[in-house]
């Protein structure tokens, strides 16, 4: 019997690279995003061709409504979850020293990246624990996609973040609390990942990686995220809960 995952925003970028090792990896798919079906047509025309099912879901993760329509038309279809990948984020709408930060800007990133999946992890985990009273041998896991910016203060975007370092502690948070289901939680930090969410400022991060700030001096790709995901869907690391996994190249080496 195949399993199924839920990929926030997994039509794209990094969620993109997620849904597809996971459906090389022999899941069934249920991806969100806020666009409609037919913007994402290519990708989950691509993702089929994995010969997977792939439910494609219209919402906003930072709406109540938006996070029960996800839960509710995965039971639907699918019946089951056995992986969630907290993989949806933006980007603030402009970069701006924290001296002058916007509290319309500070909402809409925090709701989107944080509250969202915060709030959808509870969803989940709720169910997850159903499916395992149910049927003991039930897997489940919980994967969270964060950012080397959880930990690494960039003071012209301190919204991202603070979003990113408030779903570090949802990890643990969670890692705790589904410790007694057997119910594993990860974070994944990526680093400089080349997507259209880096594309502006492209030419910086290009100078950067060619002067040394990543030991690997080449960007990251949404593929390298995806095997990360993979890795542990598989079960590769099973006796890690609560972990993190840098995925950047050797960015937050500390070097001296």
């Amino acid at each position: 019997m195949r399993n199924a995952a839920l990929v926030t925003g997994g039509a794209r970028g990094i969620g993109l690279g997620i849904s597809e090792a996971l459906a090389k990896g022999g899941f069934d798919l249920a991806i969100c995003g806020t666009k409609d079906e037919r913007d994402v047509a290519e990708s989950v025309d691509k993702l089929r061709a994995f010969g997977k099912e792939v439910l494609y879901i219209k919402s906003d993760i930072s709406e109540t409504d938006g996070r029960e329509k996800i839960i509710s038309e995965i039971k639907s279809r699918f019946g089951k979850l056995n992986l969630l990948v907290n993989n949806a984020g933006v980007a603030p709408s402009k970069r701006v020293d924290i001296l002058d930060a916007d509290e319309e800007s500070f909402d809409r990133l925090i709701n989107i990246n944080l509250k969202g999946p915060y709030f959808l992890t509870r969803l989940a985990a709720a169910w997850m624990v159903e499916q395992k009273g149910a049927e003991p041998s039930f897997q489940g896991m919980i994967i969270n996609i964060s950012s080397v910016s959880s930990d690494a203060a960039s003071v012209n975007r301190g919204d991202y973040c603070i979003s990113k370092a408030g779903i570090s502690m949802a990890t643990k948070l969670w890692a705790v609390r589904m410790s007694e289901f057997d119910i594993p939680v990860y974070e994944i930090r990526p680093g400089i990942i080349m997507t259209e969410m880096t594309s502006g400022v492209k030419e910086k991060y290009d100078n950067l990686i060619a002067n040394g700030i990543t030991l690997q001096k080449r960007w990251g790709f949404p593929e390298d995220i995806g095997r990360a995901v993979a890795m542990l869907a598989r079960g590769d690391m099973a006796y890690s809960t609560g972990s993190v996994f840098n995925i950047d190249g050797g960015l937050t080496v500390s070097r001296f």
